[in-house]
């Protein structure tokens, strides 16, 4: 085994290609499967890669991860013991080089459906995704032994002020006078983001996992059963902060810029919250989903900025570099939603 490495150069160099299609060959066979073509680069970016191959079995993936996402590993082995509905299980996995092989599950949403299809398909899939985390909350603990990042409402405040220092940082470096406005508003909001997060602390809901970038890129969906992948940028949260991504996305981009109160986007947030019905009322529920998902801004600042120190300067795209940036502005606005 080579030494362990990352970024687009090295997983695009011949020798981790050699290595890589060798470790998933002699997992395969251990698994009674054969491929049967060529091993394809399906996803190749500065934080993963992600190779395809085509077997007697259907088709597999192999993801290699970077920095700081080495978790996800253990994350689905975990996930697909205690829900196995939602999650692929995997085929194989290496710890040690941060390797997961896993079954296909078949097209993404974002690849199949738009508009109101993919809101109805959202509330499908929302319950399933609803119930994973509902498995996941016992075991806590247990997510943050495997590295998945702690947002619990009690780290908030801290991981806020590691926001704003990454941001103060940006802004001396390359910020203008709107940039410098902007960081100074967010940095007035210490004592209300400590409230908000003492109130989120005692609302129902408790912490598990979340995915953090729950969008319909990253829902797989095969004879009618979703399946939730991609989950490197996770943390520990409360769980309603997921929809910050997946309500955001869904408003701006898929719905075209609809109103918060439009119907579908309704659907799609009270099919989640049923899932929970039996903690509290609904009109309580909503109120805490508005809370967890403002907050879930910080909790985003934090993992773009994760992603840009794990990366070599060369690789960080300038967009990146302002994202912190973006979450922090769009804390106090009216709708809860929003950020990148």
């Amino acid at each position: 085994m080579t030494e362990r490495g990352y970024g687009i150069e090295y997983w695009s160099s011949p020798a981790w290609l050699a290595e890589a299609g060798a470790w998933l060959d002699e997992r395969l066979a251990e698994a009674g499967l054969q491929r049967t073509g060529a091993v394809e680069q399906a996803h190749l970016a500065p934080w993963s890669t992600v190779l395809c191959a085509p077997t007697t079995g259907g088709r597999v993936w192999l993801k290699a991860e970077g920095p700081g996402q080495e978790f996800e590993v253990g994350l689905y082995e975990l996930l697909s013991t205690l829900a196995p509905a939602g999650i692929l299980t995997p085929i194989a996995t290496d710890a040690g080089r941060a390797w997961v092989l896993l079954p296909d599950g078949g097209q993404a949403l974002a690849e199949r459906l738009e508009g109101d299809a993919l809101a109805r398909a959202w509330a499908d899939a929302l319950p399933v995704y609803a119930a994973l985390q509902r498995a996941g909350a016992p075991h806590a603990r247990r997510l943050l032994e495997l590295g998945v990042s702690d947002m619990r409402a009690a780290s908030i405040p801290g991981r806020f002020e590691q926001a704003l220092e990454v941001v103060r940082g940006y802004v001396e470096a390359h910020g203008d006078d709107e940039d410098r406005a902007a960081l100074e508003r967010a940095a007035a909001l210490g004592p209300q983001v400590a409230a908000w997060s003492r109130e989120l602390a005692g609302a129902p809901g408790g912490v598990t996992i979340d995915h953090n970038d729950l969008h319909a890129g990253n829902v797989l969906l095969r004879d009618g059963q979703a399946t939730f992948f991609d989950w490197g940028d996770s943390v520990v949260a409360h769980p309603f902060s997921s929809m910050l991504v997946t309500l955001t996305v869904l408003q701006r981009r898929d719905l075209g810029g609809c109103e918060l109160d439009d119907p579908r986007l309704l659907a799609v947030r009270d099919a989640y919250l049923e899932a929970f019905a039996d903690l509290a009322p609904h009109a309580e529920l909503v109120e805490t989903l508005e809370l967890a998902c403002r907050l879930a801004k910080i909790g985003r600042a934090v993992t773009w900025e994760w992603v840009i120190r794990s990366l070599r300067p060369a690789d960080v795209a300038e967009e990146w570099r302002r994202a912190p940036l973006a979450c922090l502005r769009s804390l106090a606005d009216d709708p809860y939603l929003g950020g990148p």
